[in-house]
């Protein structure tokens, strides 16, 4: 009987642990932006390129649907989420003001690990910048503002900051045929690290807030040359 009621469990965290795998892994593919807004995902697919069950795959794609990374609607499937332009300007704009408050308690609160961390972190980008490695700077960049929200040490804002959805926004309206990095970016994230570095919460809210706000308006988001929402 004991036997048996281990054996459940372990069938049970090994359950667990699939499903999560498998919600982890296709959430980290519709953040790369290698799925693109408004496509149809299909069980079939997905259990085939996650290696599980179909039952495993569904419970990841509900948890992804009620967690606004995918749409699940009669007649049309599964698909990945896409955005209005209202929508999107008002995630960005939440970005905003979530990211600048978690810069201020950065400064206020980053252990010296922390900081020599974000130092190299730039360190990287920079190289990326110079010898024209797109895809590490833009790798860089993401860790870099992981970097400051972890080293906020403020887990109410780090919450809310995780539930928006902008990466998906980003990528649904960037400017494809724009410079990348955009021009006045490393800048930005060298004065949002000094601000940290030298404890002046003040100025790296402000840092923070000028680069968010200047991301978001190299986007897309004008109504007519937005991308449509399918």
């Amino acid at each position: 009987m004991d036997y048996d009621g281990e054996g459940a469990a372990s069938e049970a965290r090994t359950s667990g642990t699939r499903q999560s795998q498998a919600y982890e892994g296709l959430r980290t593919l519709l953040l790369s932006g290698s799925i693109p807004p408004g496509a149809r995902l299909t069980e079939a697919d997905l259990t085939r390129m996650f290696n599980v069950s179909r039952s495993t795959m569904r419970s990841a794609l509900v948890r992804l649907a009620q967690e606004g990374y995918v749409t699940s609607e009669v007649n049309r499937g599964v698909r990945t989420r896409s955005f209005s332009v209202e929508e999107a300007a008002d995630i960005l704009e939440a970005r905003e003001t979530l990211e600048s408050a978690l810069a201020g308690k950065a400064a206020e609160r980053a252990t010296a690990e922390e900081i020599e961390d974000m130092r190299r972190t730039l360190q990287d980008m920079e190289e990326a910048k110079g010898r024209g490695d797109q895809d590490a700077y833009s790798r860089g960049n993401r860790t870099f503002h992981q970097q400051v929200k972890y080293a906020a040490h403020q887990a109410t804002l780090a919450r809310a900051y995780d539930t928006l959805l902008y990466p998906l926004v980003m990528r649904q309206y960037r400017n494809l045929s724009a410079q990348h990095p955009r021009t006045g970016s490393m800048e930005e994230h060298q004065a949002i690290f000094l601000a940290i570095l030298t404890r002046n919460p003040d100025a790296a809210l402000a840092a923070m807030r000028h680069h968010v706000g200047s991301a978001r308006r190299a986007l897309l988001l004008d109504k007519s040359l937005a991308p449509p929402v399918t």
